[in-house]
């Protein structure tokens, strides 16, 4: 597997216009990041950008073209909660599809599509260093019944809890 990775060509980052080509016309790939405390709570952000903006939201974000999903997961566990982990330490939940009426660039006409790889992950917040800004405004610890019954918890976050 190493071998593998090594024989990849670099992580690419599209332009923006050539990103939002791809959101138009193609699915995206993400990992979210389903992240419980010792008391079982779970960690949402309140979404900065679109999709889903202005929700509550688990951490998580995107695989870049040529990124290998463990060196995926490393990225986003350190860009979104501080603390880059290895896929190994999560524990797999499923595929999910998410589809959204708006996209990143809140350009009319589109939505976005992602197949969604989710995580569980068994961390507290001092175990953490949560990033305020680009992505989420500010954070908060919920219970599942919590999540379950907050209408600004997105919808395909409540899904992770029911």
């Amino acid at each position: 597997m190493a071998e593998q990775n090594k024989a990849l060509p670099a992580v690419e980052l599209l332009k923006w216009p050539e990103f939002l080509q791809v959101v138009e016309h193609a699915p995206l790939v993400s990992i979210d990041l389903i992240v419980q405390n010792s008391a079982g709570d779970a960690l949402l952000g309140w979404r900065n950008n679109e999709p889903a903006c202005d929700h509550w939201f688990v951490p998580g974000g995107r695989v870049q073209k040529n990124e290998a999903l463990d060196a995926a997961f490393l990225r986003l566990t350190q860009a979104e909660l501080g603390v880059a982990l290895a896929r190994s330490s999560a524990q797999w939940l499923g595929v999910y599809e998410h589809f959204y009426d708006s996209n990143a660039g809140r350009e009319e006409g589109f939505g976005t599509h992602y197949v969604v790889l989710a995580y569980t992950l068994q961390l507290d917040e001092a175990d953490m260093a949560l990033p305020l800004g680009e992505q989420h405004s500010q954070y908060r610890w919920a219970s599942k019944p919590e999540i379950l019954l907050d209408e600004t918890v997105h919808l395909y976050s409540r899904a992770y809890f029911e």
